[in-house]
């Protein structure tokens, strides 16, 4: 478990999942390619959703693609759950199709998701999950894509909707960015990273940033460039995405 008295800001990548802890401050409506468990370090975490109804809780989950805004919090642990790894099977089992209160996951730690983090899901359709495979680091028509794992292109997108909770598309879209913001945390240039992400430029990258996390690249450039400490640098590269 993380300390509770850690307040400097983190952000770390790590197969499967991402995890920043500091405070938060509020931000604009939008939606992950991935599920967001956010833990309050002390008192709760508020988030709004797109009704305009309002969650509190110690802990709350939130699936992929949901519409939301999170309200400032002073001190704040959250996780970015790739939703084809084993970890967001136990949260697919959790929580229903909008934000949920889960008190019990107010002590989650790494030590907690890394371990399936680096698994594979076991409730994904074998052929979502060789689709994904194929689509993470190149285009791939539609046609082509579900020709290759024997399905046609209606039957894979519903299966994707149905299983991932969002279209093969913005999944791709949510890899990009956690490719983008990785090189920003090694340092590189706002332009530098967006192309390394596979952004037309360096506005769309802010585009997408600002629809996936509800913030830019430039909010966030603060915490990722103190995020990287010695051991950071130091460790072993082959935990990382």
């Amino acid at each position: 478990m993380e300390a509770r008295g850690e307040t400097e800001p983190r952000f770390v990548i790590r197969e499967g999942y991402a995890l920043y802890a500091g405070p938060s401050t509020d931000n604009a409506s939008h939606g992950h390619g991935a599920f967001q468990v956010a833990i309050a370090v002390r008192g709760e975490v508020t988030m709004v959703d797109g009704s305009g109804t309002h969650h509190r809780a110690v802990a709350l989950v939130v699936p992929p693609m949901v519409r939301h805004r999170m309200l400032a919090t002073p001190h704040l642990r959250t996780f970015f759950v790739e939703p084809h790894c084993a970890f967001a099977d136990r949260l697919r089992d959790r929580c229903d199709h909008g934000i949920t209160a889960a008190p019990e996951l107010h002590d989650l730690s790494e030590a907690d998701v890394r371990p399936a983090g680096t698994c594979p899901s076991s409730g994904l359709d074998v052929r979502l999950v060789e689709a994904m495979s194929a689509l993470a680091d190149r285009r791939v028509p539609m046609p082509a894509l579900a020709a290759t794992v024997g399905l046609s292109p209606q039957r894979l997108r519903a299966l994707a909707q149905r299983q991932l909770g969002m279209p093969l598309p913005r999944w791709r879209i949510w890899q990009r960015l956690v490719r983008a913001v990785e090189a920003l945390r090694e340092g590189r240039p706002l332009a530098v990273a967006a192309i390394t992400g596979g952004f037309a430029d360096q506005a769309h990258f802010n585009r997408q940033m600002r629809e996936m996390l509800g913030m830019t690249p430039s909010a966030v450039l603060p915490v990722l460039r103190t995020s990287v400490a010695p051991r950071d640098v130091d460790r072993d590269r082959s935990a990382d995405r």
